[in-house]
Protein backbone atom coordinates (compact mmCIF):
# COMPACT_ATOMS: atom_id res chain seq x y z
CA UNK A 1 0.00 0.00 0.00
CA UNK A 2 1.40 3.38 -0.91
CA UNK A 3 1.79 6.56 0.81
CA UNK A 4 -1.53 8.07 2.07
CA UNK A 5 -2.63 11.07 -0.25
CA UNK A 6 -5.97 12.50 1.16
CA UNK A 7 -7.50 15.22 -1.13
CA UNK A 8 -10.82 17.32 -0.52
CA UNK A 9 -12.94 19.92 -2.01
CA UNK A 10 -15.08 21.87 -0.21
CA UNK A 11 -18.84 20.37 0.23
CA UNK A 12 -21.34 22.25 -2.04
CA UNK A 13 -24.38 23.81 -0.89
CA UNK A 14 -27.55 22.53 -2.15
CA UNK A 15 -29.42 25.72 -2.49
CA UNK A 16 -29.27 25.70 -5.75
CA UNK A 17 -27.54 23.31 -9.21
CA UNK A 18 -24.42 22.53 -9.86
CA UNK A 19 -22.38 25.00 -11.60
CA UNK A 20 -18.84 25.63 -13.48
CA UNK A 21 -17.33 26.89 -10.21
CA UNK A 22 -18.74 24.15 -8.77
CA UNK A 23 -16.58 22.31 -11.54
CA UNK A 24 -13.63 23.54 -11.77
CA UNK A 25 -12.76 22.91 -7.98
CA UNK A 26 -13.98 19.34 -8.11
CA UNK A 27 -12.01 18.33 -11.91
CA UNK A 28 -9.05 20.09 -10.34
CA UNK A 29 -9.03 17.69 -6.94
CA UNK A 30 -9.61 15.27 -9.14
CA UNK A 31 -6.98 15.03 -11.87
CA UNK A 32 -4.38 15.71 -8.84
CA UNK A 33 -5.62 12.58 -7.18
CA UNK A 34 -5.91 10.75 -11.07
CA UNK A 35 -1.78 11.74 -10.56
CA UNK A 36 -1.38 10.68 -7.13
CA UNK A 37 -2.71 7.31 -7.90
CA UNK A 38 -0.78 7.16 -10.89
CA UNK A 39 2.48 7.40 -9.01
CA UNK A 40 1.42 5.11 -6.90
CA UNK A 41 -0.02 6.86 -3.72
CA UNK A 42 -3.15 5.25 -1.57
CA UNK A 43 -5.77 7.75 -2.69
CA UNK A 44 -8.71 9.03 -0.72
CA UNK A 45 -10.66 11.89 -2.73
CA UNK A 46 -13.24 13.55 -0.88
CA UNK A 47 -16.39 15.56 -2.43
CA UNK A 48 -20.05 16.02 -1.66
CA UNK A 49 -22.91 18.34 -0.22
CA UNK A 50 -23.30 20.92 2.46
CA UNK A 51 -27.07 20.11 3.34
CA UNK A 52 -28.37 22.03 6.12
CA UNK A 53 -28.81 25.75 7.36
CA UNK A 54 -31.55 28.43 6.96
CA UNK A 55 -30.64 28.88 3.40
CA UNK A 56 -31.72 25.29 2.74
CA UNK A 57 -34.98 25.59 4.53
CA UNK A 58 -36.01 28.27 2.52
CA UNK A 59 -35.17 27.49 -0.48
CA UNK A 60 -37.11 23.92 0.31
CA UNK A 61 -40.19 26.28 1.58
CA UNK A 62 -40.46 28.25 -1.46
CA UNK A 63 -40.68 24.86 -3.93
CA UNK A 64 -42.95 23.68 -1.55
CA UNK A 65 -41.08 20.61 -0.60
CA UNK A 66 -39.38 19.81 2.90
CA UNK A 67 -35.52 20.28 3.52
CA UNK A 68 -34.68 16.40 3.15
CA UNK A 69 -36.55 16.40 -0.18
CA UNK A 70 -34.98 19.33 -1.85
CA UNK A 71 -31.54 18.34 -0.29
CA UNK A 72 -31.87 14.69 -1.74
CA UNK A 73 -33.15 16.00 -5.19
CA UNK A 74 -29.95 18.88 -5.56
CA UNK A 75 -27.54 16.43 -3.98
CA UNK A 76 -28.05 13.68 -7.11
CA UNK A 77 -28.17 16.72 -9.60
CA UNK A 78 -24.41 16.88 -8.09
CA UNK A 79 -23.99 13.37 -8.23
CA UNK A 80 -25.06 12.96 -11.95
CA UNK A 81 -22.57 16.15 -12.84
CA UNK A 82 -19.49 14.61 -10.96
CA UNK A 83 -20.78 11.42 -13.53
CA UNK A 84 -21.09 13.18 -16.36
CA UNK A 85 -17.54 15.14 -15.69
CA UNK A 86 -15.46 11.79 -15.09
CA UNK A 87 -15.33 12.61 -11.72
CA UNK A 88 -13.61 9.85 -10.06
CA UNK A 89 -14.01 10.36 -5.90
CA UNK A 90 -13.61 7.58 -3.67
CA UNK A 91 -16.34 8.83 -1.09
CA UNK A 92 -18.97 11.15 -1.75
CA UNK A 93 -20.55 12.61 1.78
CA UNK A 94 -23.82 14.14 2.51
CA UNK A 95 -24.05 16.25 5.92
CA UNK A 96 -27.65 14.94 6.09
CA UNK A 97 -26.41 10.93 6.94
CA UNK A 98 -26.54 9.24 9.99
CA UNK A 99 -22.45 8.92 10.10
CA UNK A 100 -22.13 12.51 9.90
CA UNK A 101 -24.61 13.41 12.35
CA UNK A 102 -22.68 11.05 15.20
CA UNK A 103 -19.42 12.29 13.93
CA UNK A 104 -20.15 15.78 14.57
CA UNK A 105 -21.80 15.06 17.78
CA UNK A 106 -18.72 13.59 18.81
CA UNK A 107 -16.30 15.90 17.51
CA UNK A 108 -17.74 19.42 19.19
CA UNK A 109 -18.97 17.29 22.05
CA UNK A 110 -15.11 16.76 22.96
CA UNK A 111 -14.45 20.58 22.03
CA UNK A 112 -17.34 21.48 24.99
CA UNK A 113 -15.81 18.66 27.03
CA UNK A 114 -12.93 20.54 26.87
CA UNK A 115 -15.00 23.99 28.00
CA UNK A 116 -14.20 25.39 24.94
CA UNK A 117 -17.75 25.53 24.14
CA UNK A 118 -19.87 27.96 26.18
CA UNK A 119 -23.47 29.34 26.35
CA UNK A 120 -24.29 33.27 25.64
CA UNK A 121 -26.35 35.59 23.47
CA UNK A 122 -25.09 36.88 19.69
CA UNK A 123 -26.76 39.59 18.03
CA UNK A 124 -25.30 40.45 14.68
CA UNK A 125 -25.63 40.89 10.84
CA UNK A 126 -26.64 38.16 9.12
CA UNK A 127 -25.96 36.96 5.41
CA UNK A 128 -28.62 34.06 4.67
CA UNK A 129 -26.98 33.27 1.38
CA UNK A 130 -23.30 33.16 3.42
CA UNK A 131 -25.07 31.79 5.95
CA UNK A 132 -22.47 34.04 7.94
CA UNK A 133 -21.82 37.04 9.98
CA UNK A 134 -20.60 40.18 9.05
CA UNK A 135 -19.34 43.58 11.12
CA UNK A 136 -20.41 46.87 10.14
CA UNK A 137 -16.75 47.60 8.64
CA UNK A 138 -16.72 44.34 6.59
CA UNK A 139 -19.83 45.27 4.51
CA UNK A 140 -19.85 46.97 1.04
CA UNK A 141 -22.09 49.83 1.17
CA UNK A 142 -24.73 47.98 3.78
CA UNK A 143 -24.59 44.55 2.21
CA UNK A 144 -22.44 41.36 2.09
CA UNK A 145 -19.16 41.59 0.76
CA UNK A 146 -19.61 38.64 -1.29
CA UNK A 147 -22.96 38.45 -2.73
CA UNK A 148 -23.33 42.34 -2.32
CA UNK A 149 -27.11 41.54 -1.18
CA UNK A 150 -28.47 43.20 2.47
CA UNK A 151 -27.98 41.72 5.76
CA UNK A 152 -30.42 41.16 8.30
CA UNK A 153 -30.02 41.91 12.09
CA UNK A 154 -30.48 38.59 14.69
CA UNK A 155 -30.24 38.26 17.68
CA UNK A 156 -30.70 35.04 19.49
CA UNK A 157 -29.23 32.63 22.31
CA UNK A 158 -26.57 30.47 21.06
CA UNK A 159 -23.44 28.18 21.92
CA UNK A 160 -20.06 29.78 21.42
CA UNK A 161 -16.42 28.44 20.66
CA UNK A 162 -14.12 30.17 22.50
CA UNK A 163 -12.11 31.15 19.30
CA UNK A 164 -10.40 33.94 20.86
CA UNK A 165 -8.26 31.57 23.08
CA UNK A 166 -6.41 30.10 20.09
CA UNK A 167 -4.63 33.39 18.34
CA UNK A 168 -1.46 32.55 19.56
CA UNK A 169 -1.45 28.85 19.07
CA UNK A 170 -2.63 29.37 15.59
CA UNK A 171 0.06 32.16 14.67
CA UNK A 172 2.70 28.92 16.41
CA UNK A 173 1.28 26.61 13.98
CA UNK A 174 1.61 28.78 11.21
CA UNK A 175 5.01 29.92 11.94
CA UNK A 176 5.74 26.18 12.34
CA UNK A 177 4.50 24.72 9.20
CA UNK A 178 4.84 27.76 6.64
CA UNK A 179 3.33 25.28 3.71
CA UNK A 180 -0.32 24.80 5.87
CA UNK A 181 -2.15 27.95 3.45
CA UNK A 182 -1.00 27.98 -0.35
CA UNK A 183 -0.06 30.21 -1.85
CA UNK A 184 1.32 32.67 0.16
CA UNK A 185 -0.58 35.46 -0.92
CA UNK A 186 -3.35 33.46 0.81
CA UNK A 187 -1.55 32.35 3.78
CA UNK A 188 -0.78 35.91 4.56
CA UNK A 189 -4.44 36.74 4.44
CA UNK A 190 -5.49 33.83 7.49
CA UNK A 191 -2.42 35.61 9.44
CA UNK A 192 -3.39 39.04 9.15
CA UNK A 193 -6.96 37.76 10.41
CA UNK A 194 -5.65 36.29 13.11
CA UNK A 195 -3.60 38.92 14.15
CA UNK A 196 -6.35 41.79 13.46
CA UNK A 197 -8.15 39.92 16.72
CA UNK A 198 -10.33 37.27 16.86
CA UNK A 199 -13.85 37.23 18.73
CA UNK A 200 -15.32 34.00 19.82
CA UNK A 201 -17.88 32.45 17.72
CA UNK A 202 -21.73 31.47 17.08
CA UNK A 203 -22.13 27.95 16.75
CA UNK A 204 -25.19 26.72 17.22
CA UNK A 205 -28.59 28.24 15.88
CA UNK A 206 -32.50 27.83 18.07
CA UNK A 207 -34.50 30.12 15.08
CA UNK A 208 -34.36 26.98 13.22
CA UNK A 209 -34.66 23.34 13.54
CA UNK A 210 -32.65 22.12 9.92
CA UNK A 211 -29.11 20.86 11.23
CA UNK A 212 -27.44 18.72 13.20
CA UNK A 213 -29.29 18.70 16.92
CA UNK A 214 -26.29 20.00 19.91
CA UNK A 215 -26.30 16.67 22.20
CA UNK A 216 -26.10 18.67 25.36
CA UNK A 217 -28.28 21.09 24.71
CA UNK A 218 -31.69 19.72 22.22
CA UNK A 219 -33.29 22.89 21.97
CA UNK A 220 -29.81 23.63 19.69
CA UNK A 221 -28.80 22.63 16.20
CA UNK A 222 -25.25 23.37 15.25
CA UNK A 223 -24.85 26.03 12.62
CA UNK A 224 -24.60 24.70 9.28
CA UNK A 225 -20.84 25.93 8.67
CA UNK A 226 -19.53 23.93 12.20
CA UNK A 227 -21.28 20.91 11.27
CA UNK A 228 -19.81 21.23 7.29
CA UNK A 229 -16.08 21.71 7.94
CA UNK A 230 -16.54 18.27 10.59
CA UNK A 231 -17.07 16.04 6.82
CA UNK A 232 -13.66 16.31 6.58
CA UNK A 233 -12.90 13.80 9.58
CA UNK A 234 -16.05 11.74 9.66
CA UNK A 235 -14.91 10.55 6.05
CA UNK A 236 -12.68 8.95 7.83
CA UNK A 237 -13.57 7.34 10.47
CA UNK A 238 -13.54 9.98 13.60
CA UNK A 239 -14.31 8.66 16.97
CA UNK A 240 -15.62 5.12 15.25
CA UNK A 241 -12.20 4.14 13.65
CA UNK A 242 -8.97 5.72 15.18
CA UNK A 243 -6.69 3.06 12.96
CA UNK A 244 -9.01 4.67 9.76
CA UNK A 245 -8.64 8.44 11.22
CA UNK A 246 -4.94 8.08 12.30
CA UNK A 247 -4.29 6.86 8.54
CA UNK A 248 -5.57 10.05 6.85
CA UNK A 249 -4.94 12.79 9.58
CA UNK A 250 -3.68 15.54 9.74
CA UNK A 251 -2.34 14.36 6.16
CA UNK A 252 -4.88 16.19 4.47
CA UNK A 253 -5.23 18.30 1.54
CA UNK A 254 -8.13 20.59 1.31
CA UNK A 255 -8.87 22.53 -1.95
CA UNK A 256 -11.30 25.75 -1.22
CA UNK A 257 -11.95 28.45 -3.00
CA UNK A 258 -10.83 31.84 -1.23
CA UNK A 259 -14.41 33.15 -0.20
CA UNK A 260 -14.00 30.50 2.46
CA UNK A 261 -10.57 31.03 3.57
CA UNK A 262 -11.78 31.82 7.19
CA UNK A 263 -13.71 28.96 7.85
CA UNK A 264 -10.63 26.81 6.59
CA UNK A 265 -7.77 28.39 7.69
CA UNK A 266 -8.62 30.39 11.08
CA UNK A 267 -11.66 28.02 12.47
CA UNK A 268 -11.27 25.10 11.14
CA UNK A 269 -7.84 24.51 12.44
CA UNK A 270 -9.04 26.05 16.10
CA UNK A 271 -11.32 23.33 16.37
CA UNK A 272 -9.46 20.79 15.67
CA UNK A 273 -6.49 22.00 18.29
CA UNK A 274 -9.65 22.45 20.65
CA UNK A 275 -11.09 18.77 20.14
CA UNK A 276 -7.64 17.55 20.94
CA UNK A 277 -6.81 16.82 17.59
CA UNK A 278 -3.65 18.35 14.58
CA UNK A 279 -4.80 20.98 12.34
CA UNK A 280 -4.93 19.81 8.76
CA UNK A 281 -1.47 19.69 7.33
CA UNK A 282 -2.79 21.97 3.48
CA UNK A 283 -5.03 24.03 2.64
CA UNK A 284 -4.90 25.30 -0.85
CA UNK A 285 -6.60 28.39 -1.40
CA UNK A 286 -8.32 28.90 -5.30
CA UNK A 287 -9.66 32.54 -6.89
CA UNK A 288 -12.95 32.70 -8.09
CA UNK A 289 -13.90 31.42 -11.75
CA UNK A 290 -15.30 34.79 -13.42
CA UNK A 291 -17.74 34.91 -16.04
CA UNK A 292 -17.60 38.70 -17.69
CA UNK A 293 -15.37 39.60 -14.81
CA UNK A 294 -17.47 38.43 -11.78
CA UNK A 295 -18.49 35.68 -9.86
CA UNK A 296 -21.37 33.75 -10.88
CA UNK A 297 -24.29 34.21 -8.58
CA UNK A 298 -27.95 32.96 -9.21
CA UNK A 299 -28.94 36.55 -8.63
CA UNK A 300 -26.78 38.15 -11.28
CA UNK A 301 -27.96 35.43 -13.66
CA UNK A 302 -24.44 34.49 -15.13
CA UNK A 303 -24.24 30.88 -13.73
CA UNK A 304 -23.29 28.50 -16.44
CA UNK A 305 -23.73 24.47 -16.33
CA UNK A 306 -21.48 22.10 -17.15
CA UNK A 307 -23.65 19.98 -19.63
CA UNK A 308 -23.97 23.63 -21.68
CA UNK A 309 -20.31 23.45 -22.16
CA UNK A 310 -19.69 19.49 -22.35
CA UNK A 311 -21.71 19.94 -25.63
CA UNK A 312 -19.86 21.77 -27.39
CA UNK A 313 -15.94 20.34 -26.32
CA UNK A 314 -17.03 17.34 -24.89
CA UNK A 315 -16.03 15.71 -21.33
CA UNK A 316 -12.60 15.91 -22.03
CA UNK A 317 -12.25 19.33 -23.72
CA UNK A 318 -13.91 21.06 -20.92
CA UNK A 319 -11.59 19.07 -18.40
CA UNK A 320 -8.44 20.23 -20.39
CA UNK A 321 -9.94 23.59 -20.76
CA UNK A 322 -10.28 24.51 -17.22
CA UNK A 323 -7.48 22.47 -16.09
CA UNK A 324 -4.77 24.46 -18.72
CA UNK A 325 -6.33 28.17 -18.95
CA UNK A 326 -6.70 28.91 -15.00
CA UNK A 327 -3.54 28.89 -13.18
CA UNK A 328 -4.75 27.34 -10.24
CA UNK A 329 -4.85 29.99 -7.07
CA UNK A 330 -5.31 33.22 -9.01
CA UNK A 331 -8.94 34.11 -10.49
CA UNK A 332 -10.05 33.18 -13.76
CA UNK A 333 -12.05 34.53 -16.26
CA UNK A 334 -14.05 32.52 -18.58
CA UNK A 335 -15.53 32.93 -22.17
CA UNK A 336 -16.51 30.56 -24.53
CA UNK A 337 -14.52 32.24 -26.90
CA UNK A 338 -11.25 31.01 -25.16
CA UNK A 339 -12.65 27.94 -24.46
CA UNK A 340 -13.01 27.14 -28.31
CA UNK A 341 -9.71 28.74 -29.16
CA UNK A 342 -7.81 26.83 -26.77
CA UNK A 343 -9.69 23.33 -27.35
CA UNK A 344 -8.58 23.84 -31.77
CA UNK A 345 -5.00 25.21 -31.25
CA UNK A 346 -3.86 22.11 -28.26
CA UNK A 347 -6.29 19.32 -29.16
CA UNK A 348 -7.82 19.78 -32.53
CA UNK A 349 -4.62 21.09 -34.28
CA UNK A 350 -1.75 19.43 -31.68
CA UNK A 351 -3.06 16.52 -30.28
CA UNK A 352 -5.55 15.36 -32.85
CA UNK A 353 -3.32 15.74 -35.61
CA UNK A 354 0.02 14.20 -34.60
CA UNK A 355 -2.22 11.16 -33.93
CA UNK A 356 -4.11 11.59 -37.05
CA UNK A 357 -0.82 12.05 -39.42
CA UNK A 358 1.45 9.42 -37.28
CA UNK A 359 -1.67 6.40 -37.73
CA UNK A 360 -2.07 7.61 -41.74
CA UNK A 361 1.28 7.42 -42.33
CA UNK A 362 2.02 3.93 -40.77
CA UNK A 363 -0.56 3.10 -42.12
CA UNK A 364 1.54 3.83 -45.67
CA UNK A 365 4.47 3.06 -45.08
CA UNK A 366 4.73 0.42 -42.70
CA UNK A 367 1.06 -1.59 -43.25
CA UNK A 368 -0.54 -0.41 -40.44
CA UNK A 369 2.10 -2.12 -37.95
CA UNK A 370 3.71 0.70 -36.26
CA UNK A 371 7.84 0.24 -35.49
CA UNK A 372 9.27 0.45 -32.03
CA UNK A 373 11.28 3.47 -31.18
CA UNK A 374 14.93 4.10 -31.25
CA UNK A 375 17.17 4.70 -28.37
CA UNK A 376 18.58 7.77 -29.51
CA UNK A 377 15.75 9.41 -30.62
CA UNK A 378 16.14 13.35 -30.10
CA UNK A 379 12.62 13.12 -28.83
CA UNK A 380 14.36 10.92 -25.95
CA UNK A 381 15.60 13.96 -24.26
CA UNK A 382 12.33 15.61 -24.56
CA UNK A 383 10.44 13.45 -23.48
CA UNK A 384 12.65 12.89 -19.94
CA UNK A 385 12.92 16.61 -19.22
CA UNK A 386 8.96 16.82 -20.11
CA UNK A 387 8.24 14.24 -17.74
CA UNK A 388 10.07 15.79 -14.58
CA UNK A 389 8.65 18.80 -15.41
CA UNK A 390 4.94 17.45 -15.55
CA UNK A 391 5.33 15.07 -12.26
CA UNK A 392 6.65 18.60 -10.65
CA UNK A 393 4.18 21.04 -11.44
CA UNK A 394 1.18 18.13 -10.82
CA UNK A 395 3.03 17.81 -7.05
CA UNK A 396 2.84 21.28 -6.38
CA UNK A 397 -0.69 21.66 -7.67
CA UNK A 398 0.10 23.36 -10.67
CA UNK A 399 -1.92 21.39 -13.77
CA UNK A 400 -1.77 24.45 -16.09
CA UNK A 401 2.06 24.06 -16.01
CA UNK A 402 2.21 20.18 -16.22
CA UNK A 403 -0.48 20.28 -19.27
CA UNK A 404 1.91 23.28 -20.61
CA UNK A 405 4.87 20.97 -20.50
CA UNK A 406 3.41 17.83 -21.71
CA UNK A 407 2.26 19.69 -25.15
CA UNK A 408 6.09 20.99 -25.47
CA UNK A 409 6.87 17.08 -26.05
CA UNK A 410 3.19 17.02 -28.58
CA UNK A 411 5.13 20.36 -30.10
CA UNK A 412 8.65 18.56 -30.55
CA UNK A 413 7.24 15.39 -32.22
CA UNK A 414 5.01 17.56 -35.15
CA UNK A 415 8.43 19.23 -35.66
CA UNK A 416 10.61 16.08 -35.93
CA UNK A 417 7.82 14.77 -38.34
CA UNK A 418 8.16 18.13 -40.13
CA UNK A 419 11.87 17.99 -40.34
CA UNK A 420 12.18 14.42 -41.55
CA UNK A 421 8.98 14.03 -43.87
CA UNK A 422 8.49 10.53 -43.64
CA UNK A 423 5.61 10.35 -46.39
CA UNK A 424 8.08 11.48 -48.75
CA UNK A 425 10.73 8.99 -47.92
CA UNK A 426 10.88 4.74 -49.45
CA UNK A 427 9.95 2.25 -46.47
CA UNK A 428 12.81 1.78 -44.48
CA UNK A 429 14.85 1.87 -41.30
CA UNK A 430 15.02 5.54 -41.59
CA UNK A 431 11.39 5.88 -41.66
CA UNK A 432 10.57 3.54 -38.61
CA UNK A 433 12.54 5.48 -36.85
CA UNK A 434 10.99 8.17 -37.09
CA UNK A 435 7.67 6.96 -36.78
CA UNK A 436 8.40 4.48 -33.85
CA UNK A 437 9.30 7.91 -32.03
CA UNK A 438 6.40 9.78 -32.84
CA UNK A 439 4.35 6.78 -31.77
CA UNK A 440 5.86 6.44 -28.25
CA UNK A 441 5.68 10.25 -27.84
CA UNK A 442 1.75 9.92 -28.26
CA UNK A 443 2.33 7.12 -25.87
CA UNK A 444 4.11 8.75 -23.34
CA UNK A 445 1.78 12.34 -23.83
CA UNK A 446 -1.03 9.73 -23.15
CA UNK A 447 -0.07 8.75 -19.48
CA UNK A 448 1.20 12.74 -18.96
CA UNK A 449 -2.33 13.63 -19.68
CA UNK A 450 -4.49 10.99 -18.55
CA UNK A 451 -4.92 12.86 -15.36
CA UNK A 452 -6.76 15.59 -17.19
CA UNK A 453 -8.52 13.78 -19.81
CA UNK A 454 -8.93 10.18 -18.87
CA UNK A 455 -11.60 9.07 -21.75
CA UNK A 456 -9.27 10.94 -24.35
CA UNK A 457 -6.31 9.36 -23.33
CA UNK A 458 -7.75 6.08 -23.15
CA UNK A 459 -8.76 6.34 -26.12
CA UNK A 460 -5.30 7.33 -27.79
CA UNK A 461 -3.55 4.46 -25.64
CA UNK A 462 -5.81 1.82 -27.21
CA UNK A 463 -5.61 3.45 -31.13
CA UNK A 464 -1.79 2.97 -30.27
CA UNK A 465 -2.50 -0.81 -30.50
CA UNK A 466 -2.01 -1.11 -26.35
CA UNK A 467 -3.48 -2.83 -23.77
CA UNK A 468 -5.60 -1.76 -20.67
CA UNK A 469 -5.82 1.75 -19.93
CA UNK A 470 -2.76 4.37 -19.11
CA UNK A 471 -3.75 5.17 -15.55
CA UNK A 472 -3.36 1.78 -14.75
CA UNK A 473 0.48 1.80 -14.94
CA UNK A 474 2.80 3.19 -12.70
CA UNK A 475 4.87 6.26 -13.03
CA UNK A 476 7.71 7.39 -13.31
CA UNK A 477 8.64 4.16 -14.63
CA UNK A 478 6.24 4.30 -17.40
CA UNK A 479 7.39 7.77 -19.25
CA UNK A 480 11.14 5.89 -19.55
CA UNK A 481 11.43 6.18 -23.25
CA UNK A 482 11.33 2.84 -25.09
CA UNK A 483 8.12 1.51 -23.64
CA UNK A 484 6.34 1.26 -26.85
CA UNK A 485 6.90 -2.61 -27.80
CA UNK A 486 6.58 -1.91 -31.79
CA UNK A 487 5.05 -4.32 -33.45
CA UNK A 488 0.90 -3.66 -32.74
CA UNK A 489 -1.35 -2.40 -35.09
CA UNK A 490 -2.56 0.97 -35.26
CA UNK A 491 -6.02 2.34 -35.52
CA UNK A 492 -7.40 4.39 -37.89
CA UNK A 493 -10.64 6.04 -36.89
CA UNK A 494 -12.54 9.90 -36.41
CA UNK A 495 -10.39 12.69 -35.23
CA UNK A 496 -9.88 12.40 -31.79
CA UNK A 497 -10.71 15.86 -31.36
CA UNK A 498 -12.80 17.36 -34.16
CA UNK A 499 -12.21 20.99 -34.82
CA UNK A 500 -15.12 23.33 -33.99
CA UNK A 501 -15.96 26.48 -36.22
CA UNK A 502 -16.08 29.48 -33.84
CA UNK A 503 -19.65 30.74 -34.05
Amino acid sequence: MGRPFYLTTPIYYVNDAPHIGHAYTTVVGDAICRWQRMAGRDVLFLTGTDEHGLKVAQVAEANGVNPQEWTDRTSARFVAAWRQLDIAEDDFIRTTEPRHYAAVQRFLGAIYDRGDIELGTYEGLYCVPCEDYYTEAQLVDGNCPVHLKPVTAMKEENYFFKLSRYGDRLLEWYEAHPDAVRPGTKRNEALAFIRSGLEDISITRTSLRWGVPVPWDPGHVFYVWYDALVNYVTAIGYGEDPDRFQRWWPAVHHVIGKEILRFHCVWWPAMCMAAGIDPPASVFVHGWLLVGGEKMSKTRLNQIAPADLIADVGVDGYRYHFLRDVPFGADGDFSHEGMVARYNADLANNLGNLLSRVTAVVARKCEGVAPAPPADSPLAAVAAQVSADAAGAWERFAPHEALEATWRLIHAANAHLEDNEPWKAEPGPAVDAVLGAAVETLRIVALLAAPAMPGACGQLWRRLGLGGRPDELRLPEATAWGGYPGGLVLERGTPLFPRIQPD
